[in-house]
């Protein structure tokens, strides 16, 4: 289970200041409550236990499938369409995971932005290759996913054939209107479903994140049982004991303090792509009616060597979130050498874990007494049930802090602004 540890608030804020039942058991309840604008997009809360058992079995066939047929899954989609799914491969299997060998196909993202090199590149990479897609869009007309998805669709065909390609389609979308689903159903395309009233932010728990995940060859069944164990706890615990409770009172009382620009920080470069989703997560619920805590990330220790400066004494409006393990998966020590040309024998047979762990201490005094607030959650390890348990958290944890905040988490009117703009300017009819 979470762990968080909000010592290193204390000199910044009061307890009760932040620690006031009444607000916190008010957004609790409505967050749990099925009535009100509110709760438009909310069926994300109990999936862990209410998915579709019929489409999570088919999710784990189709992905033995493409691990059997396919070099590579393209995985076409943009924000919460691909952010999780990236997230978990790259904490769970690897940063560095389509560069090791195995026996998972590679997982390609792309539909995420309108870079013609980068479309390129993945082209370039797909060449003597054997390729499927999953296009993830709830409408099918967002316009990076959608282009990107003519293209590779074109370039399957040419390679396998029209028949060929449609058994090498996987539509994730909206369950019976929309553009990709009435293109997927003419043209026969294998569908999977993501739920009604769940936002693209909050899917990570549906076929737009499993499927991904499962090729890669992460254990699907612990990712939701990890959810479903947290879901448990933070959904009836209506207390302070509660990790969500604690983290979403404890930043909105310190954002009352000034603490606009929150930093998620971590000491694992593993985790870069979970702190991209927290950040779309947080930014995309939170960033309305000219107010809402900026989300930043750092990855540390290298962000130490470039952001560690303002981190320590620049503006003092941050505060900082940092998610660490108690465990690791495997660890190395430190050479001796006869020499010490480095000064280093001190640290000789010692793992590198323990210094990460020790440099972690130290930053984390650094920056409280140069003026940040710090937050610690720990986590018991960097495993697929792990996972779960900070998904979860995290999704109600934003639920309960928007609505602390006086406002809907769950919708996102400003992102349709730059949209309009945009196919104003290309002409669209």
């Amino acid at each position: 289970m979470i762990k968080l540890d909000l010592t290193g608030i204390s000199n910044f804020i009061a307890r009760d200041e932040w620690q006031q039942k009444e607000p916190v058991t008010a957004a609790h309840d409505k967050l749990m409550e099925t009535l009100g604008p509110e709760h438009e997009f909310t069926t994300w809360l109990n999936l862990p236990e209410t998915y579709d058992r019929a489409e999570f079995h088919r999710i784990k066939a189709v992905a033995e499938r493409i691990r059997s047929d396919s070099d590579v899954l393209l995985v076409i989609g943009v924000g919460g369409s691909y952010l999780g799914a990236r997230a978990a491969i790259e904490l769970l299997r690897s940063p560095n995971y389509n560069l090791n060998q195995k026996s998972t196909p590679n997982v390609y993202f792309v539909g995420n932005n309108l870079s013609a090199e980068h479309i390129n590149e993945i082209g370039h990479l797909l060449r003597n290759k054997n390729f499927s897609i999953n296009v993830v869009s709830k409408s099918g007309q967002t316009l990076e996913p959608a282009i990107a998805f003519r293209i590779f669709k074109d370039l399957l065909e040419s390679r396998y054939g029209d028949i060929g390609a449609k058994s090498r389609i996987y539509a994730t979308c909206d369950r019976r209107s929309g553009a990709l689903k009435q293109w997927a159903d003419r043209e026969g395309f294998q569908t999977f479903v993501i739920p009604d009233r769940v936002g693209g932010r909050f899917s990570v728990f549906t076929a737009v994140g499993l499927l991904p995940m499962a090729v890669s060859g992460v254990d699907i069944d612990k990712v939701l049982a990890g959810a479903f164990d947290t879901m448990k706890n933070i959904t009836t615990d209506r207390s302070f004991q509660n990790p969500a409770w604690q983290y979403a009172a404890a930043r909105q009382g310190l954002y009352r303090k000034g603490k606009i620009i929150e930093v998620l920080a971590c000491y694992e470069p593993a985790f870069q792509y979970m702190a991209e989703w927290w950040k779309q997560l947080y930014g995309e619920s939170e960033g309305k009616d000219g107010g809402g805590i900026f989300p930043a990330s750092v990855t540390l220790t290298a962000d130490l060597h470039s952001m560690g400066q303002y981190l320590q004494d620049g503006t003092r409006n941050l505060m900082e979130t940092v998610v660490s393990f108690d465990t690791f998966r495997r660890d190395i020590e430190v050479p001796a050498t006869v020499d010490d040309f480095d000064g280093l024998n001190y640290l000789a047979e010692k793992g590198l874990e323990s210094i990460n762990r020790v440099a972690k201490q130290a930053t984390n005094e650094a920056h409280i007494a140069g003026g940040v607030p710090v937050m610690e959650i720990i986590l018991p390890d960097m495993s697929d049930t792990a996972f779960g348990h900070l998904a979860y958290f995290f999704q109600f944890a934003c639920g309960l802090s928007g609505l602390l905040q006086g406002i809907n988490p769950f919708d996102q009117p400003g992102v349709e602004a730059y949209k309009n703009n945009m196919f104003r300017l290309l002409g669209r009819p």
